[in-house]
């Protein structure tokens, strides 16, 4: 039987949810910066992580036994940015700064340091994973006891250090660690499984010896059981698939690839934050 979220709980998380949509899709329309779909394919998932999961504080951010959180998917920056605000990390009012010359807030994130709460740049596609299976690898060497977390797109799954990854952490027995896949079906150029198939997509992981949960990454009683199951998994690492709409939030963008690349003009604008200012079930 599944472990539910307390009403309270469930409305704050959905309630930051669309805030994160709407401020998401104002800044791409402000910056002229794309990737829009992939922002709101896993706005869930980082509201989840950083406002109920993650044992960070914004306040104390080099804290050596804090939960290290990196993006894999680093082209999703935009929607990593406003939830660190959101936060506390830096500033709401920084975030006017996006895109504009001379900001560090822009499509990727940026090397650790020039932002807080970034603990890595990941421009490129399959680095932040196994940058995240070495930090784990410290971790147990130090007999540390932070979790790592990797957020992971599907496309990036073509990336043969994915699987090198893949491959080493159940052999070091890394339950320290716990990869997040958005599954939104989509990549840069046309639908995942057209560019490069990599479905039975749970039978891979779990033959790679993890512990592999398939969820709606949109739901977060699915969300939320999925990381207590990771958490009482033993001596193996664990992937979460999450089930996704990539633009989900905006109907006219929902499972739609032109918002890989395209920014919204004022029309769209205005009624994206129209669908936007009522809450839509999950």
């Amino acid at each position: 039987m599944m472990t539910r979220l307390e009403k309270n709980t469930f409305k704050k998380l959905t309630d930051i949810s669309l805030l994160i949509r709407k401020r998401t899709v104002i800044t791409s329309f402000e910056a002229k910066i794309p990737h829009l779909g992939s922002c709101l394919s896993c706005v869930d998932i980082l509201v989840y992580l950083y406002f109920l999961e993650l044992s960070i504080n914004p306040e104390k951010f080099e804290d050596i036994d804090r939960d290290r959180f990196l993006l894999s998917k680093g082209h999703a920056a935009p929607v990593l940015f406003q939830v660190l605000a959101e936060k506390g990390f830096f500033s709401l009012s920084e975030l006017k700064e996006f895109g504009e010359n001379g900001s560090f807030l822009h499509e990727h994130p940026p090397k650790p340091g020039i932002i807080k709460g970034i603990e890595a740049a990941t421009g490129s596609l399959g680095h932040g994973f196994p940058m995240g299976i070495g930090m784990a690898i410290s971790a147990k060497i130090q007999k540390k006891d932070f979790n790592i977390y990797a957020l992971l797109s599907d496309g990036e799954c073509n990336e043969g250090s994915i699987w090198e990854g893949a491959l080493l952490a159940p052999k070091l027995k890394l339950d320290n660690f716990i990869g997040i896949i958005d599954y939104n079906k989509w990549q840069a150029t046309g639908r995942t499984k057209d560019i490069m198939n990599i479905e039975p997509f749970v039978d891979k992981w779990q033959s790679f010896g993890w512990h592999c949960q398939e969820i709606n990454g949109h739901n977060f009683d699915e969300i939320h059981e999925a990381f207590l199951n990771a958490h009482k998994t033993v001596s193996k690492p664990s992937i979460i698939i999450a089930n996704t709409i990539k633009g989900k939030g905006v109907s006219f963008m929902e499972d739609d690839n032109n918002w890989h690349y395209r920014t919204p003009n004022n029309h769209e604008l205005e009624s994206a934050l129209a669908e936007l200012s009522t809450d839509r079930k999950k």
